[in-house]
């Protein structure tokens, strides 16, 4: 129901009101605005006693003969927000003056006449009723909404029918973030673009990673939205976005009880996957010991062979991970196992798909150990290389296990430890100028004076005095393949 305004004031064929104004010199939309009440007062100056967005109603005994006083009041008027000005006529002058026409034409405001035989009283009640059919109007939509919302819920696939009833209810786009900040459903569908559903991902993600019960607005292109968030505090589970920054109490009374029944749902639903990760739990310790009898037993079916495992840091969402993977399962038809542990979530996939897993370190930016492919009569040595390559990672990423083994032994054993161990052995080199690079260059040479002498520009003997030097320093014999093993790896560490 549209809400009062003077337009619809003035269409009331029982009050017989008259516009005057020149609809063509008002403001545009004048007669569309929101109308707040009707007041009436002959006073010069009746501001101080009006709120704004009225009609002001006057029978004009306090105006003069002087027209500036005239285009004062209606200036005065303007300013504090009235929205028009109804004249009594023929109760102190018979017509409405020129001066006021004129003064409300140049401020544009809708100036109307207000018949003899209508009394003032009965505009305001005619606006009263207006303002409480509105709000009948409106209780009775949000009781009409509630009981829709109720009935989708019931529905199969309950959340998304009640996201789609919102929307059709609102008249307005309504899509939901799941807890990595992808919109996995939204009415009507392709209501908005690329680039604003980005945006919004991009905020449900924030609000999300604040862990507590929130709303929030977003202006994108000049278009407004409203987000909130759904689940309990502490735990979201997801959010909801509307294409309107404008709800009213009972709009947002539908919308309240909407989220209160998705996270409900979200809250059952957590309930059943708590349950299917304590299966899946029990499930992987059967596949570490490289039997996949029982897992196919429970599961039905696996991944196929040859497979990977991957194992995420321990800091990564439980909740977004298995929510990346149930879209990829839907999109592309393809098995997955997900399971956590004490090192972290464990995935295995095709080996086909290991593609997938760089594309969830980057999506939920996280790091991911990544192993070789594999049969499940191997699963647990798998699983071991799974957790060896995500040690090896840094920042968020995957790691997969044939890069390790590309960089070789003494890359994989390059850790703070060992780098540690390595500067203190180096440490007698480095207080000498030159030495520790004279030692550098004599193994990439294999330890060949000449080559490596020519490569640093110095004698082969001042070099053979070098190397001496530091087997004295390092207390090594130099001369044996051993100690040579050991400074290289050290000179190696310490440079990772």
């Amino acid at each position: 129901m549209q809400e009062p305004t003077l337009s619809a004031l003035l269409h009331r064929r029982d009050l017989g009101l008259h516009l005057v104004s020149d609809e063509r010199a008002m403001r545009d939309g004048a007669l569309a605005k929101p109308l707040r009440w009707v007041h009436s007062s002959d006073l010069m100056d009746p501001t101080p006693f009006l709120a704004d967005d009225l009609v002001l109603l006057t029978t004009g005994t306090q105006f003069t003969d002087e027209p500036d006083d005239t285009a004062a009041y209606v200036a005065r008027l303007h300013d504090r927000g009235v929205v028009g000005l109804g004249f009594g006529t023929r109760v102190h002058r018979s017509g409405i003056p020129d001066d006021l026409v004129a003064a409300c034409a140049e401020a544009g405001m809708p100036l109307f006449d207000v018949p003899y035989g209508t009394p003032f009283i009965a505009v305001a009640r005619a606006h009263a009723e207006a303002i409480a059919a509105q709000a009948y109007a409106r209780r009775t939509w949000a009781l009409d909404a509630q009981r829709a919302m109720a009935v989708a819920a019931l529905r199969p696939r309950g959340l998304e029918s009640t996201i789609s009833e919102l929307a059709r209810r609102l008249h307005h786009w309504v899509g939901m973030f799941d807890a990595t900040g992808a919109l996995v459903h939204e009415h009507p569908h392709d209501g908005i673009d690329g680039a604003a559903e980005a945006a919004m991902a991009e905020r449900a993600g924030r609000l999300i990673s604040r862990g507590s019960q929130a709303g929030d607005s977003l202006t994108i292109d000049e278009h407004e939205f409203s987000l909130f968030t759904l689940g309990r505090s502490g735990h979201p589970r997801g959010v909801i976005a509307i294409a309107t920054a404008s709800l009213d109490a009972e709009a947002r009374a539908v919308v309240t009880s909407v989220i209160a029944m998705a996270g409900l749902s979200l809250e059952q639903s957590e309930q059943l996957t708590e349950s299917r990760r304590r299966l899946h739990t029990q499930i992987l310790a059967s596949l570490l010991l490289d039997d996949p009898t029982l897992a196919r037993r429970v599961l039905g079916s696996l991944p196929r062979e040859p497979m990977v495992v991957a194992i995420a840091e321990q800091d990564a969402a439980a909740d977004a991970l298995e929510e990346w993977w149930d879209r990829h399962r839907s999109a592309r038809d393809a098995a997955v196992f997900t399971a956590a542990s004490d090192e972290g979530m464990v995935m295995c996939v095709a080996a086909e798909e290991a593609g997938a897993l760089d594309e969830t370190a980057a999506g939920l930016d996280i790091r991911i150990g990544v192993s070789e492919p594999g049969s499940y009569a191997s699963f647990s040595r798998a699983h071991a290389q799974a957790v060896a390559s995500l040690r090896r990672g840094t920042s968020p990423g995957a790691v997969h296990h044939a890069d390790a083994v590309a960089g070789g032994v003494l890359s994989a054993l390059t850790t703070d430890d060992a780098r540690l161990i390595a500067h203190s052995q180096l440490a007698p080199l480095r207080a000498h100028d030159g030495l520790e690079r004279s030692l550098q260059v004599w193994l990439e040479h294999d330890a060949r004076l000449e080559q490596a002498a020519r490569a640093l520009g110095i004698h082969r003997h001042t070099l053979r005095s070098r190397v001496a030097e530091a087997s004295a320093l390092l207390g090594a014999d130099l001369s044996t393949f051993p100690a040579r093993a050991e400074l290289w790896a050290a000179l190696r560490t310490a440079r990772e």
